[in-house]
């Protein structure tokens, strides 16, 4: 048991996730290892369709990655991990509806001999609409229309009725300005008047000084 303790590694990933149509996925495995890290440490990924039949190794890593040659995945796994930090896992590319199954990350790092063998379903689903309704959220939508609708009429109403007060403001100022203008040019013409009559006197009482 002590043996068993001692050469232990522990392995951990997601036992399900969720992917979309042509969107890349993650699949997470992280590990721990009693020995140190080398470059004897393995990583493989085995792949069996949601439909049964045999596994298919469709990535390798041994100091370097080397992901599936041949088979559906070819050309479509990315490693993403780092096996200095615990990290083994990888991205699929383009996942299709016939990606759905189970995935399993193995991880090796001699002497370490004892480890568990975590699966990983993965559930590829065609992507919808980008905002799904929810009855809760179209209750809301109803709720709020009506008033957001309201206020917006609202709105529209004064902004009328702040302009029509506005021009009768800018009228009325003209009609008193031509009222105040009027008035100097009436006393203006009083004033003219005054003069002529002035001038028609002196013209008659010159003529009366004249004999001839």
């Amino acid at each position: 048991s002590g043996v068993c303790n001692a050469l232990s590694l522990e392995i951990k990933t997601s036992p399900k996730v969720r992917a979309f149509v042509g969107e890349q996925v993650l699949l997470k495995c992280s590990f721990k290892s009693s020995s140190p890290i080398t470059e004897s440490l393995l990583v493989d990924w085995t792949y069996r369709p949601l439909t049964g039949g045999q596994m298919e190794t469709i990535f390798h890593y041994q100091s370097i990655p080397h992901p599936a040659a041949a088979g559906k995945f070819k050309d479509r796994i990315a490693w993403l991990g780092n096996v200095a930090n615990g990290d083994a896992s990888i991205a699929i590319l383009n996942p299709v509806l016939s990606d759905n199954g189970t995935f399993i990350c193995s991880v090796k790092n001699p002497p370490d001999v004892y480890h568990n063998i975590p699966q990983t379903v993965l559930v590829v689903t065609e992507r919808g609409l980008a905002f799904q309704l929810t009855s809760a959220a179209l209750l809301s939508i109803l709720v709020f229309l009506p008033s957001i609708l309201v206020v917006i009429v609202l709105l529209v109403r004064m902004g009328r009725k702040f302009r029509v007060l506005k021009e009768k403001g800018k009228c009325g100022y003209k009609k008193s300005s031509i009222e105040v203008s009027d008035e100097p040019e009436h006393t203006d013409t009083a004033g003219c008047g005054g003069k002529i009559k002035e001038w028609c006197l002196n013209c008659v009482d010159t003529d009366e000084e004249d004999p001839y």
